[in-house]
């Protein structure tokens, strides 16, 4: 068993008093793009966010007035706005461990000539929050914001391997384990055995589970109280690396800088 430390109890629900519905549906509205990224009618809005048709004309009104919402030009239906945009930079730029891992993201950028991420523990998932590229990505491997299940990539892995056996466990218990590629390890005892080798090596390693041809190695960082709270990728291709020299190379740059950064 374990020694790491239980991970964070998961928060109650919401108190009915204090609870705003339409604000829950009018999130509800924009979280159906992250379901289908596409220009969406106001049926599909109405759909995918459960409410009836003249609620969703309602909400999409009001979010596009704001600018939340926008019209696609090809009148396809309606598209996330520019302003979400600005929310997104109020989150990054006041994230304390964004703001303090960037210069040390930069420099293991320079040392590796490769991609180098952070990525953000939430829950079942881990969310890129910073993303230096490399000389050749795939468009959704620049994109800050992308979301990840924890039980399939390094990051999510390497945190995990500092959690409690128990809140192992329940994540895997509670994720959606389908495969992203024919190469993704979805099934308990091969993840159990692979969260147990980043356990021991300090790191953890996939190769080609999240995309073909890509190699993947994440060491996970700390909060003040040895939580695993961020992961540090270091990815490469396949075509210019193998396995064990990519994990002889990569490895120790990675421990070190998630090191440097926990606390």
């Amino acid at each position: 068993m374990s020694k790491a430390k239980a991970a964070p109890a998961q928060a109650a629900g919401p108190d009915q008093r204090l609870y705003i519905q339409a604000v829950e549906r009018a999130f509800r509205v924009l979280e159906a793009f992250g379901r289908n990224p596409q220009p969406l009618s106001l049926a599909e809005i109405a759909h995918h966010a459960g409410v009836d048709k003249s609620a969703a004309q309602r909400l999409c009104h009001t979010l596009r007035h704001l600018g939340y919402l926008e019209a696609d030009p090809r009148g396809r239906g309606l598209r996330p706005g520019l302003r979400l945009m600005d929310r997104s930079f109020d989150f990054l730029r006041m994230h304390p461990l964004v703001e303090r891992a960037t210069p040390a993201l930069m420099e293991l950028r320079r040392a590796t000539q490769e991609r180098v991420d952070l990525s953000l523990l939430d829950d079942l998932s881990i969310v890129y929050a910073v993303r230096l590229q490399s000389k050749r990505e795939t468009f959704f491997a620049t994109l800050v914001g992308r979301r990840l299940p924890a039980f399939c990539s390094s990051g999510g892995r390497a945190m995990m391997a500092l959690m409690a056996d128990e809140a192992v466990e329940d994540i895997l218990a509670r994720s959606d384990r389908r495969p992203l590629t024919p190469r993704t390890v979805t099934d308990l005892p091969g993840l159990r055995a692979k969260i147990a080798e980043a356990r021991a090596d300090g790191h953890a390693l996939a190769c080609e589970e999240g995309l073909l041809g890509e190699i993947v190695l994440a060491a996970a960082i700390r909060d003040r109280d040895g939580q695993p709270v961020a992961a540090i990728h270091i990815a490469a291709s396949l075509s210019d690396w193998d396995e064990a020299s990519f994990r002889r190379r990569m490895a120790p740059l990675a421990m070190e800088a998630a090191r440097a950064l926990s606390g």
